[in-house]
């Protein structure tokens, strides 16, 4: 059985360059996401939503499996917003709003979502299942990076896109910040952690 791997179909968009910034046209993907506000470090709430997703996408991969359409689980993903992007910036991370959320196939729909979430509920109750949802942003034009180091090391980063590239091309902000986590942080040093950080642009 071939198992599909979106990191491999899509290697541009999950393995970006590193030294110098990209610009991308990102698909229409779907997602089971959950939403909240705060600060991921300190944050139950976000504790909670991270592992009711890995929950039900364990679940709904397993569920594939069954019926012939394996695929590997993706990684953690993150939308990012705030009423004041320079929050961003200056790391104020109680005001950071998040869609915490891990890309699916196709064939994950309202009722499959469903019937994971009262399986992975049954397992391991979770306040966070009940707001688990699918969602399917569509990104298109989008300049990224790869971040090899610490969440808190992204600002010079950051403030390099939005103060230098996105001018010096003409662009502007077209929704959330996206970041996708290609490390984890349980078992890779700080200085070590693999981060793509997106931002959806469009002409000022």
């Amino acid at each position: 059985m071939a198992k599909y791997d979106v990191k491999t179909a899509y290697k541009t968009l999950y393995a970006p360059s590193a030294r110098n910034f990209t610009e991308v046209d990102v698909p229409r993907f779907r997602y089971v996401a959950v939403d909240g506000k705060g600060d991921p470090n300190t944050s139950e709430s976000y504790a909670r939503a991270v592992e009711a997703l890995y929950g039900v996408s364990y679940t709904l991969k397993f569920a594939g499996k069954a019926d012939g359409r394996d695929h590997v689980v993706g990684p953690l993903e993150a939308l990012w917003r705030a009423d004041d992007p320079s929050v961003f910036l200056s790391r104020d991370k109680d005001a950071w709003e998040w869609t915490v959320m891990i890309w699916q196939p196709d064939w994950v729909d309202d009722a499959a979502l469903g019937r994971a979430a009262g399986d992975t509920a049954r397992k391991k109750p979770n306040p966070a299942l009940a707001a688990v949802r699918l969602i399917r942003p569509h990104e298109g034009r989008s300049v990224q990076i790869l971040h090899i180091g610490s969440y808190d090391d992204e600002t010079p980063t950051l403030a390099r896109l939005h103060d230098e590239y996105m001018p010096a091309h003409g662009l502007t902000f077209n929704g959330d910040h996206h970041e996708i986590y290609l490390g984890d942080p349980r078992r890779v040093a700080p200085e070590k952690l693999r981060t793509v950080l997106r931002q959806p642009v469009r002409p000022r």
